[in-house]
């Protein structure tokens, strides 16, 4: 298969082997997996995972590819959608999805907050994403990675960093490693959220201004007395809270507005 990688699209393939068997040992498809690749480009990992599988879904933007990834597979064995992931309803293809992907680094943030809104559908992620990117969804409270991602992320995923994938594994390569990252959804582990779209507000304005103390970044729905109330500190960063504590403040929102 040749193709021009285009950039509008942020296509790296990845072509080296040992990756490419490594990302497949991390996944380790079985038959009957209701698996789903996100932008199969060149087919290197959909090849392999077919082998594995027998079957595989597959959600791809580049109408190019789509024609060449069409003429290679029968679609008893890669059933394909020329379609926009961002936009894409993943609920239309059932229950305990695998989802698999090497990600567009200039897309991967919204993709992910995609993804999360069908989570109670998905079994497991494994994904390649900007090494930063994976260190900022893995990061722990109080560090310089924690930030948004980290809590939008955390509340409905465990969070694994599997291993880095160098610039040199991919056509064109990249100017920054990669690393591949496993998310499996917390089920009945994920703390209740009241309020998703408030949970969402809460989290983003704690950390839109990093050097402002919460105090000031949730002035829209605590004085300092509520935030002490629910033994938070006024004066701390956003960084310093871990998941359950936005979640405590978010849902203290719902639960007693009037006191606030």
């Amino acid at each position: 298969m040749k193709h021009t990688p285009r950039r509008r699209f942020g296509q790296n393939f990845l072509v080296d082997a040992h990756y490419l068997e490594r990302i497949v040992a991390s996944i380790a498809p079985k038959v009957g997996d209701n698996l789903v690749e996100i932008g199969p480009g060149m087919a290197a990992l959909t090849r392999r995972l077919i082998a594995r599988c027998g079957r595989v879904i597959a959600v791809e933007i580049d109408r190019d590819l789509v024609a060449h990834l069409r003429a290679e597979f029968p679609p008893e064995a890669l059933e394909l959608f020329e379609a926009d992931a961002l936009a894409f309803d993943f609920a239309s293809l059932g229950k305990d999805l695998r989802i698999v992907g090497n990600l567009p680094y200039n897309i991967s943030t919204p993709i992910l907050f995609h993804l999360a809104g069908f989570a109670p559908r998905l079994r497991d992620l494994h994904l390649m994403l900007q090494k930063e990117v994976v260190l900022r969804m893995a990061a722990a409270p109080g560090t310089a990675d924690y930030g948004r991602l980290s809590v939008m992320l955390q509340a409905s995923f465990a969070v694994e960093k599997l291993f880095t994938v160098p610039p040199g594994a991919f056509r064109p390569a990249p100017k920054v490693d990669s690393m591949v990252v496993r998310l499996v959804p917390l089920a009945e582990r994920a703390p209740h959220i009241a309020d998703a779209k408030l949970f969402a507000a809460l989290v983003a304005a704690a950390f839109g201004q990093r050097r402002k103390t919460l105090r000031n970044t949730l002035a829209p729905w605590f004085d300092a007395a509520g935030l002490e109330a629910l033994e938070v500190n006024p004066g701390a960063r956003g960084e310093t809270l871990c998941v359950a504590d936005y979640v405590r403040l978010a849902n203290a929102v719902m639960l007693k507005p009037a006191a606030l």
